[in-house]
């Protein structure tokens, strides 16, 4: 009997690989005998460069960098095992939870550690960019981001712009000559699990500004100032780079990237799955567990969990799903290919939280459910 084993991290608690450790040693219990495979996996947020270095035994490179809010935070990016391929996730650089409440400032706040990761990851050498978009703490489209990468952004009278979204209210041009040249010669792809495009009610400011202490009278302000933006990117490209799905991804990142960098955006799972190379390992597969932190109404758009069991259910096999939490509404899940979802914790508490007991108790469980299949 062959078990493939494909969880997300527990965020908070348990990487990816540690969740499958666990699983596979409660199962183990129950069924000596049977090949375990166990495949590392994320959805492009948090955690995705541990579960992506852990699956192809590559590095994880620690680099200061510039937070949002300007001061040297201990930034990070993956260099996976091909030595060709990094992954960046732009919260290591640019992430809200590096802004305390008493800081945030969301005009001031800037995707400029983003840039200073992405150049880093050219001097090891990489050739092929993999950055994932989300936890930002930023709205300023990019710019600066592509101010760390050599663009330059100029007002009408040739002033080059402050580093502050409100003065994407008078950007008159953007000058890419000065962008670092090894960027033509490098794939670059974008994990991308939201459609918003840059402005409008349905844009960055409006749907993502206020969890990044925007108040109404700022959201006014900061759409005024990436719907000017998209203009401009406009005149630069000949295209609607505002308009594009994900081009209000992370404060507007994604539409840097589309416009000025031409990255191509993709769900964040389904690079995964590709880069994990997952469908070889369901090969002759006799079921499937996958898993992560929380399972709730949101899971179904883009988590690893539902990206799994899509897969799976395309070569016809079982998946359960073990989440250290499951949340009313979770239900909506098994419509996206999951057979049975169990929780290791019942009630209020939350093993997410608990950094000592997440491993055995996650190991618990999954004996436990192991007895409970009769395989």
């Amino acid at each position: 009997m062959k078990i493939v084993i494909a969880p997300d991290s527990f965020k908070g608690s348990l990487t990816a690989t540690e969740a499958a450790d666990a699983i596979e040693i409660g199962f183990r219990a129950v069924y000596p005998d049977a090949e375990y495979v166990k495949v590392p996996m994320a959805d492009g947020g948090e955690g995705t460069v541990q579960s992506l270095v852990d699956a192809t035994s590559g590095t994880i490179i620690n680099q200061k960098v510039e937070g949002p809010m300007g001061d040297m935070v201990a930034g990070f990016f993956g260099i996976l095992g091909d030595s060709q391929t990094a992954v960046i996730e732009m919260a290591a650089a640019s992430g809200i939870h590096l802004v305390t409440p008493n800081e945030q400032n969301i005009y001031l706040a800037s995707s400029f550690g983003t840039g200073q990761l992405i150049i880093a990851a050219l001097d090891h050498g990489c050739d092929k960019l993999i950055v994932g978009l989300g936890g930002s703490a930023t709205n300023d489209g990019g710019m600066g981001m592509m101010k760390a990468l050599g663009a330059q952004y100029f007002d009408q009278d040739g002033v080059q712009l402050a580093p502050d979204v409100r003065a994407l209210l008078q950007l008159a041009r953007i000058d890419l000559r000065h962008l670092d040249p090894r960027l033509d010669k490098t794939e670059i792809v974008v994990a991308c699990d939201v459609d918003n495009p840059l402005c409008g009610k349905n844009g960055a400011s409006r749907i993502f500004g206020p969890q990044k202490g925007a108040t109404g009278d700022d959201i006014v302000v900061l759409d005024q100032a990436l719907a000017h933006y998209g203009d401009i990117l406009a005149t630069n490209t000949g295209k609607n780079i505002a308009a594009e799905p994900g081009a209000g991804a992370a404060g507007g990142l994604g539409a840097a990237f589309i416009g000025l960098i031409d990255a191509g955006l993709k769900p964040g799972i389904d690079l995964v799955i590709e880069i994990v190379e997952l469908a070889k390992s369901l090969v002759d597969a006799d079921f499937v567990i996958t898993g992560e932190g929380r399972i709730d109404r949101q899971t179904i758009h883009g988590k690893t969990p539902v990206g799994v069991a899509k897969l799976a259910k395309s070569h016809n096999l079982p998946v359960i799903c073990i989440a250290g939490l499951v949340e009313d509404g979770a239900d909506i899940i098994h419509q996206s290919g999951i057979d049975e979802i169990y929780s290791v914790i019942e009630g209020d508490y939350d093993l997410t939280e608990d950094l000592i007991e997440a491993g055995p108790k996650l190991t618990q469980a999954a004996q436990k459910i192991a007895k409970s299949l009769n395989l």
